[in-house]
């Protein structure tokens, strides 16, 4: 061959870490084990999910069983019927909280990115920042003394609005920023044309907002779907959502690994498969307004 085919031969390929510096070998190695380590806890709960009983004389217990299905089994066996209503109670109650949450956070979003309020817009913007400073057991007895003259403890209208509350920022400063980074120009122009406010929300606004709207909404999905506090104690028979069922999987015997492993992996897939399926919504939404303050 000669030293001009050699020249034009193709190259072999190269692997990821013979590329680059050593600077960007060292940042790749170093995001290889910082994934290893986020996805552990992961791995580790589907392998304890499968097993049933522990090998004698094992050198890596954890490794070294016959996987089975039994945990799972006996979760939707005997006690599904507890492990149904769980989750259709969490469903119910983080759809509901999440469809409050999100109108009206997108209705106060879009006000405070559009119009000028006497007390100021960043007082107002901060007091709904603060809401999520604020810790959640401060106002945990003045919502029990409100619910019980209110008759709304262990009701689905009681847990959609004490998860509302708290998931309501998320909403208002996700859309805030996205529909003040919109050009005024198009209100404008929408304005000029004949278009009330509520129209130019309607139609022009809130599509443009689709991204932030679906960023929002399953961030507040997710908060509501793992929300545990309030629900140990203003839900106590009747609307139990599914983290309660997850606390509660000790034995006589002491905690059932498999059990508490094999819930918190139903509980975690839900929201999991939701951020799957509007990815590219997420990250839209959250970075629109990423550079501006």
């Amino acid at each position: 061959m000669t030293e001009k085919q050699t020249a034009l031969a193709p190259s072999a390929p190269q692997s990821v870490f013979s590329r680059g510096t050593l600077g960007d070998r060292f940042i790749i190695a170093l995001a290889i084990i910082c994934t290893f380590i986020a996805f552990s806890p992961f791995g580790y709960a589907v392998l304890t999910s499968l097993k049933s009983e522990w090998k004698d004389g094992s050198i890596i217990p954890f490794l070294q069983f016959e996987p089975n299905l039994l945990n799972w089994q006996q979760e939707f066996g005997s006690g599904g019927a507890e492990t149904i209503k769980a989750l259709r109670n969490s469903t119910l109650i983080s759809l509901g909280a999440t469809a409050v949450a999100t109108t009206l956070g997108t209705l106060a979003g879009y006000g405070l990115a559009r119009f000028k309020y006497g007390i100021g817009n960043r007082n107002l913007v901060s007091w709904f920042l603060s809401q999520r400073f604020l810790p959640p057991v401060a106002t945990l007895i003045p919502f029990v003394l409100m619910f019980r003259d209110l008759k709304l403890l262990d009701t689905l209208p009681g847990m959609v609005i004490v998860n509302a509350t708290f998931t309501l920022p998320f909403a208002v400063l996700i859309m805030r920023d996205y529909f003040a980074d919109l050009p005024s120009e198009l209100r404008e122009a929408a304005l000029v044309d004949g278009a009330g406010e509520f129209t130019t929300f309607w139609r022009i606004a809130l599509p443009l907002a689709r991204p932030a709207l679906v960023a929002s909404t399953l961030i507040c999905f997710a908060f509501a779907w793992n929300e545990f506090l309030f629900a140990s104690v203003l839900a106590n028979r009747n609307w139990k959502p599914y983290p309660m069922l997850v606390a509660g999987s000790d034995t006589v015997r002491g905690i059932d690994f498999g059990f508490v492993t094999t819930r918190m992996l139903i509980a975690v897939t839900v929201p999991v498969i939701l951020s799957l399926m509007v990815q590219r919504f997420i990250v839209r939404g959250l970075t629109f307004g990423a550079v501006k303050g």
